[in-house]
């Protein structure tokens, strides 16, 4: 095979591009494909963890169930909304924060965007690693480093690879998880009720609805800092709604199937653990079906485990740009990645196995991070520039966004310091928080401040040298395809 040859297959398979704009011509993609892939990278282990808590803090089966399926409706509604960026704009999802915060202004929100996919990955290692233990070895040096390196390797390859695998895993994780989920109905409507189970004194809890709720909605917001990596290869004339309800129905489904699966286990089972949870329930149909069931979920956690890569990588060498100049090369993404690996592997060996307290900790800060984020963002392309954006300014760390742009900074930075005093976690929990008993209504402050900040700052903004801006941008961006 000749090197041309062997440079055009290499093209093929691995994606080339990275923090850089997305041609027109380059387009490809349906927009139903969005709703497997979106199911798929929430129906994992750590949403099944999510619908542990309500029942954990004395809140009965079925509120639990309730208060999962309006916060995770609610989260999932700002997440969607995130999708309809990433075909008219052509770039991932974080690098368009420059036109809000400017190149340097943004570090904040990639900081905290960082955290997230760093976090996910750990814990997807640990629990991908418990799930490998029920067939071999328990070995944290093995498995670690080896599961980490499978989600770089799904990584590099890249966008295109990522929706194949996620979308051909929906359709066996339904069919198993359908099975699962009609065996453990019948089978805990039937079966003893443990006296130490919290189901047998378990009923309505205010604190614990409110909590159970803002972790379903923190959960699902968190995947806001991921949509437009995933919808930026669209052709850009695709319907906004079709594309927003098909994210919408994949990530709410999913998560109130699993988070709901989550809170039943939790309920009759005492002391319940995820990973012996979905493997005793399973085992009731037949001896074996339960490890079957765990498998899956791990091949699950590892191709997640590459979205979560995938995302740190591009949201760190956005970063990266912001202060020094890079090229959104194929080399550039394996050295990202690279890092990226080698701080989750770190983590993950110094970290407590104890992770079902902390997941649930990390859920709700990153609900504090976030929550700014998604409000100025969402407030600027919707309701401020429309969708309007001179992409290739974005693209320049001293473009016409600026480095620091003062709205989107202030926006968010009055936003989270006005959260604080309703924060309700494990360390910490604010004055006003204390006053509700505990109860968290921090992400409700934090979207109507930040957003509704940013929404009175924008009203000085030039739009008329942005337009032209955006004209010239058009032809920078594709010019050479017309």
């Amino acid at each position: 095979m000749s090197n041309t040859e062997l440079a055009t297959t290499r093209e093929s398979v691995i994606e080339q591009h990275s923090i850089d704009y997305i041609p027109k011509s380059e387009r490809h993609g349906k927009v139903w494909h969005q709703g497997p892939f979106w199911f798929t990278g929430n129906f994992v282990l750590p949403t099944l963890i999510t619908g542990f808590l309500g029942p954990s803090l004395g809140l009965s089966v079925w509120y639990s169930v309730l208060a999962i399926l309006l916060g995770a409706c609610f989260g999932t509604f700002f997440m969607a909304f995130h999708a309809n960026q990433g075909p008219r704009m052509g770039l991932p999802q974080m690098i368009q924060s420059r036109a809000q915060f400017g190149s340097r202004g943004a570090i904040v929100p990639f900081a905290a965007t960082v955290f997230v996919y760093v976090g996910f990955l750990v814990f997807d290692t640990i629990l991908a690693t418990q799930g490998i233990a029920l067939i071999a070895p328990d070995s944290k040096i093995l498995w670690y480093p080896l599961l980490i390196a499978l989600s770089i390797i799904i990584a590099v390859v890249g966008h295109d690879l990522l929706h194949f695998v996620q979308r051909w895993l929906t359709y066996i994780l339904v069919v198993v998880f359908a099975i699962i989920t009609v065996t453990a109905i019948i089978y805990f409507s039937t079966a003893p009720i443990a006296p130490d189970a919290p189901v047998a004194t378990s009923g309505w809890n205010t604190v614990a609805f409110l909590v159970q709720f803002s972790i379903a909605a923190g959960y699902n917001i968190s995947y806001a800092v991921y949509v437009s990596d995933y919808t930026r290869y669209l052709p850009a004339n695709v319907s906004a709604p079709k594309l927003i309800t098909s994210v919408y129905a994949g990530a709410a489904l999913s998560a109130v199937w699993l988070m709901s699966l989550g809170a039943i286990l939790a309920s009759y089972i005492p002391a319940a653990d995820p990973i012996l949870a979905l493997k005793q329930i399973g085992d009731v149909l037949f001896p074996g079906f339960g490890t079957i069931t765990v498998l899956l979920s791990v091949l699950a956690l590892i191709s997640i485990m590459g979205v979560n890569a995938y995302g740190a990588m591009l949201t760190g060498a956005s970063a990266v740009d912001g202060f020094k100049s890079v090229r959104p090369t194929v080399r550039l993404r394996v050295i990202g990645l690279t890092v990226v690996g080698l701080v989750s592997l770190f983590i993950a060996l110094v970290i407590p196995d104890n992770y079902v307290g902390s997941f649930n900790s990390f859920v709700l800060l990153m609900l504090y991070f976030l929550v700014p984020w998604t409000a100025v963002n969402l407030v600027d392309f919707y309701f401020v520039r429309r969708g309007k954006y001179a992409i290739a300014e974005i693209l320049k760390p001293n473009g016409l966004y600026g480095r620091w742009a003062w709205r989107g900074v202030v926006a968010y930075s009055v936003g989270f310091i006005v959260m604080i005093p309703f924060f309700s976690v494990s360390f910490f929990v604010g004055p006003i928080a204390q006053l509700l008993g505990g109860s968290d209504f921090s992400f409700a402050v934090g979207l109507v401040v930040s957003g509704g900040l940013y929404m009175i700052f924008s009203r000085t903004i030039n739009h008329e040298a942005e337009e032209k801006a955006r004209v010239a941008s058009d032809l920078e961006l594709e010019g050479a395809q017309r």
